[in-house]
């Protein structure tokens, strides 16, 4: 099948239309996911004339099984757990810690390259559209809900340009909205949907970022 979008710009712009209600709203935050969603979430926060931040989240892969997540760390000195597979597997806490550490300097080190030191976004009672440039199985994504909602959003709405059916129904439990362009049911991989799938930098992820809040202070002086 051929790819449905040409590149995470016209993904973000199409994304934007779907959330059109959401525009030119105080209370709304666009947050990328790096690094793919943050080009797709620059789009959406344009079009929105909303602000735009990153929540960085680093998944707490099972030892020797990376993929199977654990738990997760994010932005905002967020940990969540995934009490299901740390009592089936019977993960002892040292392991999780050492986990934890490992993924703690990489969080620090995007933390530090994204935002130079400036302090992580306050979603406190605001409402956070959650932006990420697919959803495949979804781990990062909850995982994201889930310290945002440790953080006190006020309302979270997860959006993707693209979004594996199933897992569209799981984190639509999880969420107050859900937004897509597509949720294909032959889902096999995020870039499966795009012509351009090329990866982003962290000196791109820095660049939008700092375009953006350029932008929206000038036009909301």
């Amino acid at each position: 099948m051929s790819a449905r979008f040409h590149d995470r710009v016209e993904a973000g712009r199409l994304l934007a239309e779907k959330l059109g209600s959401y525009a030119n709203r105080s209370d709304v935050l666009v947050i990328g996911l790096p690094r793919g969603g943050v080009p797709v979430a620059a789009q959406v926060a344009r079009e929105l004339n909303a602000p735009l931040d990153v929540f960085v989240v680093r998944k707490l892969g099972v030892p020797g099984d990376e993929e199977l997540a654990m738990g997760a760390i994010a932005t905002g000195g967020v940990r969540v757990l995934n009490a299901e597979v740390v009592d089936a597997m019977g993960i002892p806490e040292e392991v999780i810690a050492a986990a934890e550490a490992r993924e703690q300097r990489e969080l620090d080190r995007r933390e530090q390259a994204y935002r130079g030191g400036l302090p992580a976004p306050d979603v406190a009672g605001r409402t956070v559209l959650v932006v990420d440039d697919g959803i495949a199985t979804g781990s990062t994504m909850l995982a994201a809900i889930a310290a945002l909602r440790m953080l006190k959003a006020g309302r979270i709405v997860a959006a993707a340009p693209t979004v594996a059916a199933d897992t569209y129904v799981t984190i639509g439990k999880d969420v107050d909205e859900i937004v897509a362009v597509i949720v294909p049911e032959d889902f096999r991989g995020v870039g499966q949907w795009y012509e351009d799938f090329s990866q982003t930098t962290d000196e791109e992820v820095r660049q939008i970022l700092a375009e953006a809040d350029a932008r929206f202070r000038g036009a909301n002086p």
